[in-house]
């Protein structure tokens, strides 16, 4: 499966650079949350594939983008493939959609029935990154510790945040591993072979 993974900017090479059939050999387009609804909705309809998305610390939706499917506190199963979503990021500040940790792995806690019936899942897509997985010290950048027990307890073959903009510094990984999981910082966009 062939996924395109988006996050944070629009992409000039996939928006304003757009030519025809750029976007065809993918199977599957996962949003990680801070774009615009107009991107989401003119990605999936020139895809020949869903979109999946969540929510960032900064989206504000004045309508919900047309074609694509949120799968906020969810589990999606896309062509077999068992899919989580949790957006939002660390709270420094009232907004939608930041979270405490509290309140994070209370979200996470009304997912585990689904989690079990489904036998785990194979991706995590968060806004936020893991504690001490490609975050910052700062309160707005912090990733949260109960998407590192996620981690460890079911070890996913994917993880993608966002959040994290890698122009912030040269030292920004996209890809890294955690264990058994690779972790995607999906800025801007990825292409990934899953």
């Amino acid at each position: 499966m062939k996924i395109l993974a988006v996050s944070d900017i629009e992409s000039q090479y996939f928006y304003d650079y757009y030519s025809p059939g750029k976007l065809k050999d993918f199977d599957l387009i996962i949003a990680c949350g801070d774009l615009n609804a107009e991107y989401l909705e003119f990605l999936v309809t020139m895809a020949d594939c869903p979109l999946l998305y969540i929510h960032g610390n900064h989206d504000n939706f004045n309508k919900k983008p047309e074609g694509c499917i949120c799968i906020d506190d969810s589990l999606y199963v896309h062509n077999g493939v068992r899919i989580i979503g949790l957006g939002g990021s660390y709270r420094y500040k009232d907004g939608r959609y930041m979270y405490t940790e509290k309140q994070m792995r209370r979200r996470i806690f009304k997912l585990m029935p689904s989690i079990f019936r489904r036998r785990g899942f194979d991706i995590l897509v968060t806004h936020a990154p893991a504690r001490h997985l490609n975050d910052f010290e700062t309160l707005p950048h912090r990733g949260f510790e109960c998407f590192n027990k996620l981690l460890n307890w079911y070890r996913p073959k994917l993880f993608l945040h966002g959040h994290i903009h890698r122009n912030y510094g040269t030292y920004i990984p996209q890809k890294t591993k955690h264990g058994d999981t690779t972790v995607i910082n999906a800025f801007e966009y990825c292409v990934i072979d899953f």
